[in-house]
């Protein structure tokens, strides 16, 4: 299929589509919160499902400094397995909602950790937090929690993925702790780690963005593709935008580079992606467009796909 041809009807790009599943080319899991995930259980019965990717926040899998609650995870584990499905844990460590603060209480409490978030904020005013990767104290609790998730679970899930690479701290002359490089260097070593205590599960860092950083300038977006290939770690983002300008000056040209050398690309098609236009076509880019987008130019072998795409809510509980 081309760029800019539409298909003859919704049905033929659905079934066009499913083909291409069939043949290998991608998986396909839904993706979800914990809290949300019974609502979207219907759609794992579908034969086009492989399984679904959950978001699960650091608070609620770490209670109190090392001591660890993984059964949410235990029956969205069991239940996937029960419908022969695979799971992919994203844990989350940022979030994008001023009032969601979702890292332990002692991390928050204790100087040790900086205040254990930084407050994150971009042009649209949407602002959010993420965690100090960067402080050493802070980033060796992440790092106990990944061994405990592993002992428990690698092997059993899927994957694992960590989130997307882009934030935007509000205020640096506040925050002295943070630097460019800093964060960079976190970054690398929490992917590092993971695919240590991971030894089966796949691992994937999601990249997209590299605060301090525009096309490449810093070597960043460079770096972290060479590291993920010699490492044996899966990279992938958290939107699919054909042709986006923002996309193809920071991650997207490093994913068609890289196509093949990667050990796993899993691409994420969220909410807001799907009333994206392509800039060479004017046209919205549907679910065909975005699939054939993810797999023949960004190498995709997964994608997660929002419950709310076209072909999916008809799926859904009423």
């Amino acid at each position: 299929m081309k760029y800019g041809k539409m298909m003859p009807s919704g049905l033929l790009a659905l079934t066009l589509m499913l083909c291409s599943y069939t043949a290998g080319a991608v998986e396909n899991y839904i993706y979800t919160s914990a809290g949300d995930f019974d609502s979207v259980k219907t759609l794992l019965n579908r034969p086009d499902i492989s399984g679904a990717q959950i978001v699960y926040p650091w608070r609620m899998l770490e209670k109190s400094k090392g001591v660890y609650d993984f059964s949410p995870i235990e029956k969205d584990l069991a239940h996937l397995q029960s419908l022969h499905k695979r799971l992919f844990i994203q844990l989350q460590d940022r979030f994008f909602s001023i009032d969601a603060r979702r890292i332990p209480q002692y991390l928050l409490e204790d100087p040790v950790y900086g205040g254990g978030l930084v407050k994150q904020g971009d042009a649209s005013g949407e602002t959010g937090w993420a965690s100090k990767q960067w402080n050493p104290h802070l980033r060796e609790r992440y790092q106990a929690l990944l061994k405990a998730l592993a002992e428990h679970f690698d092997g059993r899930i899927r994957g694992i993925n960590l989130p997307e690479t882009a934030i935007d701290v509000a205020d640096r002359k506040d925050h002295g702790d943070f630097t460019c490089d800093g964060y960079f260097q976190a970054t690398i070593d929490n992917m590092a780690y993971a695919r240590k205590v991971f030894r089966q599960s796949a691992v994937v860092q999601y990249v997209n963005f590299w605060p301090c950083e525009w096309n490449n300038s810093h070597r960043y977006m460079e770096r972290t593709f060479e590291f993920a290939a010699a490492h044996h770690i899966g990279l992938g983002g958290p939107d699919v935008l054909p042709y986006k300008p923002g996309q193809m000056h920071n991650a997207y040209p490093f994913f068609n580079r890289y196509k093949g050398r990667l050990d796993l690309v899993a691409m994420a098609v969220q909410e807001p992606d799907l009333n994206y236009r392509d800039p060479r076509t004017g046209k919205r880019a549907g679910k065909a467009e975005q699939t054939d987008f993810a797999v023949n130019y960004l190498g995709a072998n997964i994608i997660f796909w929002a419950t709310s795409a076209p072909g999916f809510r008809e799926g859904r509980k009423k």
